[in-house]
């Protein structure tokens, strides 16, 4: 078999299949083949590590399991000048792992996006709120927060027995709750509702860039870039600027 080949089987095999692979070339002495061998070994290496991290990362899932449904509870939006804050609550399986898991700012935008996709696949069940900037305005961007991860919890189609939450206890909710201190880089189930809603909340941002296009939205996601204050300065707030965020360098009149 021509290297080019072999190259195309290691590139196109998973974890399992790469195993059978090096055990198939591994009397095969030309150099690129041994060089096909030395990656796939360091693939395997680091998936085993992936596998005792994610291992780590179920910690309080494993301290809670005689729970049915555990469900982590996260949110994105807190800092940025423009847009709405927006909570998820997710509930994973138990029989079955979703590895790279962890806190949604830890990862680039392409893996996020394929992890979005693998925990909406497999997910028991996911709960998406939303706060907008007139919420946010009205009543201050902690009890929007309550609000978001409220409305989250409520959407889910099962109840949980138990939430895991990022940092926070929320008020006016009777499941017992667990906050944990960056719990979205401890906890697999807090980290995918990290990634819910921070996927969620980019791609309602790169729509509103083609709303109100000139803000960058698409790449500063309604966070302080100078840029976007810059343009706020020049144009004006669009409808979804928290005015309470922009007060201290723009002023209507």
């Amino acid at each position: 078999m021509k290297i080019g080949e072999i190259n195309h089987l290691f590139k196109n095999a998973g974890i399992k299949e790469l195993s059978l692979l090096m055990e198939q070339f591994a009397n095969d002495e030309r150099a690129g083949v041994k060089k096909l061998l030395a990656g796939a070994e360091k693939r395997i290496d680091a998936f085993e590590r992936e596998i005792e991290r994610t291992y780590r990362m179920k910690e309080y899932e494993r301290k809670y399991d005689n729970c049915r449904y555990i469900c982590g509870v996260d949110e994105v939006g807190r800092g940025p000048l423009a847009g709405p804050l927006v909570a998820a609550a997710v509930i994973l399986p138990k029989d079955e792992d979703i590895y790279y898991l962890n806190d949604s700012k830890q990862l680039s935008e392409k893996k996020r996006e394929q992890l979005f996709e693998e925990i909406m696949e497999k997910a028991i069940a996911v709960g998406i709120g939303f706060a907008d900037e007139k919420c946010i305005d009205e009543i201050n961007i902690l009890q929007a927060d309550y609000v978001a991860m409220r409305e989250a919890i409520s959407k889910l189609c099962v109840t949980p027995d138990i939430l895991l939450n990022d940092a926070v206890t929320i008020p006016e909710v009777m499941i017992p709750q667990i906050p944990i201190i960056k719990g979205d880089a401890k906890s697999v189930s807090i980290a995918a509702a990290s990634i819910v809603a921070k996927v969620t909340r980019d791609r309602f941002m790169v729509e509103m860039d083609k709303k109100y296009p000139g803000y960058g939205f698409a790449s500063n996601k309604g966070y302080g870039s100078a840029l976007h204050i810059a343009k706020i300065k020049e144009a004006g707030p669009t409808p979804i600027h928290r005015k309470t965020f922009i007060k201290n360098f723009y002023l209507e009149e």
